[in-house]
């Protein structure tokens, strides 16, 4: 099931960034909870076929996130997130970043800043994510990744997640 809610996924190449704007069905604090606990990101966070596991996650400032992205052949995938500051149910800040399985961050992939915004809009809540990168290569190199259509894919399945949590 799609829903019809608005999404916006805008590529800033002047200022290095990706701006991704998506609107759920849900309120405000259970999409926060879907963002920020590990038992919830693992049913989302990855586009179709993939899935998520999290190794570990200490969701506080100066904390961060080690999951695997794990494709149907049993591949993992590693990223990291560095929560950097966090305003509970309104925003954090995180760099993000491909990393081991030990978290060991890979430096011949872009690591990004991450600043995620929650509104409240009554029986919606909106997400802005604004991802900077260091250069317009870094950039370049992520978009030919498929960071939109694995953004895209992502976030419909927490559309789907959502739906069956709100009934």
């Amino acid at each position: 099931m799609r829903n019809s809610l608005p999404f916006d996924f805008l590529v800033d190449r002047e200022k290095n960034t990706i701006t991704v704007r998506k609107e759920f069905q849900a309120d405000r604090q259970l999409v926060w909870d879907a963002y920020t606990k590990s038992e919830l990101l693992d049913q989302w966070f990855a586009p179709k076929p993939f899935t998520t596991r999290t190794k570990s996650m200490d969701f506080s400032e100066g904390g961060y996130w080690l999951y695997a992205m794990i494709d149907p052949n049993g591949t993992e995938y590693w990223g990291r997130m560095d929560y950097l500051k966090i305003m509970p149910i309104e925003s954090y800040t995180a760099l993000d970043a491909f990393c081991d399985a030990n978290g060991e961050l890979n430096p011949q992939l872009p690591r990004a800043n991450w600043d995620v915004t929650f509104a409240d809009l009554g029986e919606h809540a909106r997400v802005d994510t604004i991802v900077t990168y260091r250069s317009l290569a870094d950039l370049e190199t992520v978009i030919q990744m498929g960071m939109q259509e694995g953004l895209t894919s992502t976030l419909e399945r927490l559309d789907e997640l959502l739906a069956s949590l709100v009934r």
